[in-house]
């Protein structure tokens, strides 16, 4: 379907005709008032139609999908609409409209070019022209397209409605969701658990989608603690066997920092050699999910060390032959959900646990029959299941998908069943949604995805629409957790305030999506080891490189028309990738290049009116060029881990800029006092008043000054802060009401800070440097205001007394990490205090001789990292918050202390990481 390439069309068009746009634009134009009011007339039409197409594919049945000449013409509509797309950028980069949304671009009063009216009548005859075109599709479609009709037409304002209702919601398989696991959950524990000593190889056997990586993810967190290392990977169709191996070395080698430096440099032999020598010792547990071929395993079973210890390797598989790999019999395989257990779940997953889960009576036909349809895939009866549970619970609505999945699955041989599922999930998709879950199949199968820079991209697409006071950023998130919700994508890990941190795309879903991206023209993924359409046989408007080893000249054609390009491989030959696109690529919106080796930014950068998204993190960049300053509709400047010191003096001219990475870590510990630099901004930061993320900004007196201008902050970092710029740093954080991370690091570790105005409101907080006295004291953040901060760093302070009694009203904190805080001798936790706290990080306090942890205190924790604690021998009397703990992590400690907390009972079978020197 098309409806949201013209969504994003109607969108555009109706930014042109806004009255600051006409204004400009007869202002421009005062002599030639004829051809612009018909250009705008014409727009104003095509806008109308454009509409009422939109609503008319929203509401068309499913049945359409395979009536092949109403396809045809859907995708000559979407052609159609990226023509005018491209007219109505054109127009609005010449008459310099300036609008909140970033539709347009803003150009200087009295800015002329010597074209500039030839460019007006030539627009005005390509607009007149395109709405004589579409007339013809219009008539076109009387002609030629016979639509199947229904009686129950789909109503997108509905679901949208419904939907936003369930945006806050995230919802997956839980293990009391599971069904008809029990048995296989016992046995592949006992499996695991067992007593044989040889390496064992266990399989998990069965189509796609029964459920066979649900139940290995349930049991591998229950059971990976009992094994001294674990990992899990992922092996795709075309998997590399270099990345496997080295994926499988970061992952066991779970001291990060032993992982070898020149892990990406080594060759397969060295990879192979230092994992036989790691595993040689020790008792490991490797999951290889989703295995194609029996040479993938054989490939990568060499290293798979056969030491008498007891390890065991977990392999889930759809094919029969890599089955046979199992060691002794040990084939566990999955069948589909009896018809009982797919009532179950499909009841668990459609109806609500305030109802016990239980089907209305009169509904209860029609859903048998509909559950039936999905030949007992959990995946499917998930996706169907969520479906309706947003759904009007009526036998009209209910007949209505039963209907259009039973035609689907008969008259569709093409497609597997549980795809048909999958698909009529996407259809229901509101179509503000579609455009975000398509973008997520362009990365790589097992890709994992980030939010926040998924949510950059998909603003900086012109994927999300504002509501109501949210910023775009906030419903992007929103956006994200209903397809979460969905069961469209998979949560992979959490934070600790419980917000989504990464995701990936089930296989299933993915599959889905690849083939609707190949359909509608969405995107094109460029992968050198397999076939790729090309973009010249496509109108795909985005390129996601996942491999590319030749020069982009040679492999990468139809440029022009691409409006995002992503790169992946940070192999790529980078010399001629962004001149090419810069020469070729004028409608450019999303350029990310980051861990590219590329050196100098040319100065045509500039001409990409329409570029909301640069990234360039990792690159080897020095220097901006001035021509950046034209970049006037750039919302996501990323310059994270490049070599750039210093912003161009026009950067106050981007006042769209919503984010701004320039951040330079050296020490992600943070256990040396300079671990990282930022940005110098000379003039115009006070311009930049829709920045919300400035990560990392170099204090200087100007910049300093210009701060509290920057109200819609939501995370800032300062470096090299002197004792003297506190008064103004204090004064602009007053201003910034949603400032909800704040990192200041002092200028070296003796000037003092003095930072009494701390925003009550924030959530993350990292301080570097000195304290002044009674600073903490004073500040209403750590009194009743701090009940949001859940995430506490505070390094190099130097206190004398124990800072513990400063920090215990923070009741809401999970992350707390103290680093060179403290000179003393002792530091008590006393009963109730920090009952949420999951991680807790002491480094550097080498005079500490006693840690005492009085019983009620920390009942939550779950990770404990102790460094460099040299003096301490004693055991912390009261042990009771090592109940949860999950993960001990030490370094630099002696060995008397290490022997009393081994033998301490609640520290056995915990997962232990240990050094006692210094890395």
């Amino acid at each position: 379907m098309a409806e949201a390439v013209i969504l994003l069309a109607v969108t555009k068009i109706g930014v042109a005709l806004g009255h600051e746009a006409m204004s400009q634009a007869i202002s421009q134009f005062s002599n030639f008032i004829t051809q612009l009011t018909e250009l705008q007339g014409s727009m104003s039409r095509i806008r109308r139609e454009l509409r009422l197409i939109h609503e008319y594919l929203c509401r068309m049945d499913i049945r359409n999908s395979n009536n092949q000449t109403y396809e045809i013409w859907v995708e000559e509509v979407r052609m159609f609409v990226h023509g005018i797309e491209d007219i109505v950028d054109e127009y609005l980069h010449l008459v310099g409209q300036k609008h909140d949304t970033g539709w347009s671009t803003y150009l200087k009063k009295g800015f002329k070019r010597p074209n500039v009216f030839f460019s007006l009548n030539r627009l005005a005859s390509l607009v007149k022209e395109a709405e004589v075109n579409l007339v013809h599709l219009f008539q076109a479609k009387d002609r030629w397209v016979s639509v199947i009709a229904t009686g129950y037409m789909s109503d997108s304002s509905y679901i949208v409605e419904q939907s936003k209702y369930l945006a806050n919601t995230s919802r997956s398989l839980d293990e009391e969701d599971l069904v008809e696991v029990d048995e296989n959950k016992e046995k592949l524990e006992q499996w695991l658990a067992g007593d044989e000593l040889e390496r064992s190889v266990i399989v998990l056997h069965g189509m796609g989608g029964v459920g066979k990586t649900t139940l290995a993810a349930n049991v591998y967190r229950k059971v990976k603690e009992n094994f001294d290392c674990y990992s899990w990977v992922s092996i795709s169709q075309t998997y590399s066997r270099e990345d496997v191996l080295r994926n499988l070395i970061k992952e066991l080698f779970s001291d990060k920092a032993s992982v070898p430096s020149n892990i990406e440099t080594m060759d397969i032999s060295s990879l192979e050699e230092t994992l036989k020598n790691f595993l040689e010792q020790r008792k490991y547990l490797i999951l290889m999910d989703d295995v194609w071929t029996a040479e993938a395993f054989l490939d990568l079973s060499g290293v798979f060390i056969r030491n008498l210890k007891g390890s065991r390797v977990v392999i889930t598989t759809r094919e029969g032959n890599v089955a046979r790999l199992a060691s002794q019999r040990y084939v566990l395989t999955l069948k589909p959900l009896s018809k009982d257990g797919s009532w179950e779940l499909f009841c668990k997953m459609a109806f609500p646990r305030d109802t016990n889960y239980e089907c209305p009576m009169e509904l209860t036909e029609f859903a048998h029959e509909l559950v039936s349809k999905c030949k007992g895939i959990p995946l499917a009866i998930v996706s169907i299941g969520r479906l309706l549970f947003i759904r009007d619970k009526t036998k009209e609505e209910l007949k209505r998908i039963h209907d259009q999945l039973d035609w689907e699955l008969i008259n569709n041989p093409s497609l597997e069943h549980v795809r048909n599922i999958l698909y009529l999930s996407y259809i229901y998709l509101p179509t503000y949604l579609k455009s975000c879950f398509l973008y997520c199949s362009l990365f790589p199968k097992y890709y994992l995805l980030k939010r926040k820079k998924l949510i950059r991209l998909w603003v900086a697409e012109g994927f999300i629409k504002s509501r109501g006071e949210s910023t775009m950023e906030e419903v992007a998130e929103g956006y994200l957790q209903e397809l979460v919700h969905r069961n469209l994508l998979q949560i992979n890990e959490r934070n600790s305030s419980g917000r989504i941190k990464s995701f990936r795309m089930h296989d299933f879903v993915r599959e889905l999506a690849v083939d609707l991206c190949h359909r509608e023209c969405f995107g094109v993924v460029y992968d050198e080891d397999k076939y790729t359409e090309s973009i010249d046989e496509s109108d795909a408007r985005r390129l996601v490189i996942h491999k590319l080893k030749k020069d982009i000249y040679q492999s990468v054609s139809g440029v022009h028309r691409l409006r995002s390009i992503i790169a992946l491989d940070i192999s790529i030959p980078s010399s001629t990738l962004l001149p090419l696109v810069v020469e070729k690529s004028r409608y450019m919106s999303v350029l990310e290049l980051s861990g590219l080796p590329i050196e100098k930014v040319p100065d045509a950068i500039g001409d990409l009116f329409n570029l909301r998204y640069l990234g360039l993190r990792g690159s080897k960049v020095k220097l901006l060029p001035k021509s950046i300053e034209k970049l006037s509709n750039l919302l996501t400047l990323d310059l994270s881990g490049s070599y750039v010191k210093e912003l161009p003096r026009g950067i106050g001219k981007l006042k769209k800029l919503r984010q701004i990475f320039s951040d330079k870590p050296s020490d992600r510990f943070r256990r040396d006092f300079q671990c990282g630099t930022g940005v110098c901004i000379p003039k115009g930061l006070e311009n930049l008043t829709n920045l919300q993320t400035l990560l990392s900004l170099e204090a200087q007196d100007e910049s300093v000054r210009q701060l509290g201008e920057l109200r819609q902050l939501r995370s800032l970092e300062i470096w090299n802060v002197k004792g003297t710029y506190c008064g103004c740093v204090c004064a602009s954080l007053a201003e910034m009401q949603y400032l909800s991370y704040l990192h200041v690091n002092a200028s070296d570790n003796n000037e003092v800070l003095r930072l009494n105005g701390l925003p009550p409101n924030l959530k993350r907080l990292s301080l570097t440097g000195r304290l002044a006295e009674g600073m903490l004291e004073e500040s209403p953040l750590f009194q009743t205001a701090g009940q949001n901060l859940y995430s506490l760093s505070i390094s190099w302070s130097q206190m004398t007394e124990d800072p513990l009694p400063l920090f215990s009203p923070l009741r809401n904190l999970t992350d707390l990490m103290l680093t060179r805080v403290y000179n003393g001798k002792q530091m008590i936790f006393l009963a109730g205090w920090f009952p949420e706290l999951k991680n807790l990080r002491l480094r550097d306090l080498p005079n500490l001789e006693v840690l005492e942890v009085k019983k009620g205190a920390m009942l939550k924790l779950e990770i404990l990292t102790l460094v460099n604690l040299e003096s301490m021998v004693e055991v912390p009397p009261g042990i009771e918050f090592l109940a949860h703990v999950k993960y001990l992590s030490f370094r630099e400690i002696t060995n008397e202390f290490l022997t009393l907390l081994r033998q301490c009972p609640r520290t056995q079978g915990m997962q232990w990481r240990h050094t006692l020197r210094r890395h």
